[in-house]
């Protein structure tokens, strides 16, 4: 593989970056943190996986002619996209606009995100070789993200901010395809026929999100998400040999960072109790699987996310209405949860369906 910037790959391996518990800023008020802590909340919290993005048209004409990856890298672009949604629908929590590669993108590998296919690696990552030349992330590389927190920590009061990565997984998917893939053949031939190769490639992805993720933190987010698009790909068995002992390296070096932990995947109601496993605060449950069934199978007490299909948003106010009900007394079973769709936003949504939809979460009983 080679870097978008040759200097970068000869980098030395980052260190853990400090994170002091006590400098945290402290939201006593927030119904989304209390919900994270298994508390029962004033009123259900809400927010949405990619709430900030393609259905607002104010996000849109603020895109346009900048690419993806420099929006994420610009700190004024990254700020004003963050607030959009906070400001026009009201919701807990905000969610650093990111995307999943872009610890991948800062560290010199060369990505891009191509419209209407989505991340296109130059180089795929198939050899012990490519793996070996994979940089390290090192922080400075980051302070557009960093600096960025900044900015929205002095505009958003008392709304929580969400830092946000993708899990190693769904990263080395990427990484390993080429781009985005159906069906991961690659993926899956790399684990079982260079499995050597393949936990090289996940320890210095692990290393890479995991830093991304301090440093996040270290800049001053209030929680933070672990996002695997594509786990679902997996079964249990696979996931635990393979992808398991990574994201716990992710998860564990943000054990004593003092924000709660949330760790979604799309597709993953089989995976859950593993997912818990890898070490969570909060699990997050795609609209597959009932929060309270999802609940009972992990078993062990964690707060859920989740999980109105987010199709169900094109539907008329009625239905919409009878699954937020559903869903919150699905919700009200589980030892805490945040409201959020079973996955992102999808780009033609009406955000006024999207605010009233808010508004009737907020209606809910706790």
């Amino acid at each position: 593989m080679t870097s978008a910037n040759p200097t970068l790959t000869a980098a030395p391996a980052a260190s853990v970056v400090p994170v002091t518990p006590g400098a945290r800023r402290s939201l006593p008020d927030s119904a989304f943190l209390a919900a994270t802590r298994g508390e029962r909340p004033t009123h259900l919290p809400v927010w949405f996986m990619r709430q900030a993005g393609r259905s607002l048209p104010e996000y849109r004409a603020l895109r346009a002619g900048t690419g993806m990856l420099q929006s994420c890298m610009t700190p004024e672009l990254t700020c004003e996209i963050t607030l959009q949604p906070v400001r026009r629908h009201g919701v807990d929590a905000a969610i650093l606009f990111s995307d999943i590669v872009v610890p991948l993108y800062a560290a010199g590998i060369g990505v891009d995100i191509v419209a209407g296919t989505g991340p296109v690696v130059a180089e795929p990552v198939r050899t012990a070789a490519d793996v070996e030349r994979i940089p390290r992330l090192r922080p400075e590389q980051v302070a557009p993200v960093t600096d960025a927190i900044g900015l929205l920590l002095r505009e958003l009061g008392d709304t929580p901010l969400i830092g946000f990565a993708g899990a190693p997984f769904t990263l080395a998917s990427y990484l390993v395809e080429g781009g985005p893939s159906k069906n991961h053949e690659r993926t899956k031939a790399l684990m079982r026929t260079a499995p050597d190769v393949w936990h090289a490639l996940m320890s210095k992805l692990s290393g890479i999100t995991a830093t991304f993720l301090e440093l996040q933190v270290a800049a001053g987010v209030d929680a933070v998400q672990l996002f695997d698009s594509w786990a679902g790909a997996l079964s249990e068995r696979d996931y635990r040999t393979y992808v398991l002992p990574h994201s716990a390296v992710v998860l564990g070096r943000l054990a004593g960072a003092g924000v709660p932990r949330i760790h979604f995947g799309v597709g993953t109601g089989e995976l859950l109790p593993a997912m818990a496993d890898a070490g969570t605060d909060v699990l997050g449950v795609d609209w597959r699987t009932p929060l309270d069934v999802a609940a009972r199978r992990v078993g062990r007490g964690l707060p859920v996310q989740g999980n109105l299909d987010p199709a169900v948003l094109f539907a008329d106010h009625a239905s919409i209405e009878a699954e937020v009900r559903r869903i919150a007394a699905e919700g009200a079973r589980t030892p805490g949860h945040v409201f959020n769709l079973g996955h992102g936003v999808l780009p033609h949504t009406d955000p006024d369906v999207i605010t009233r939809t808010i508004e009737l979460v907020h209606a809910q009983p706790v």
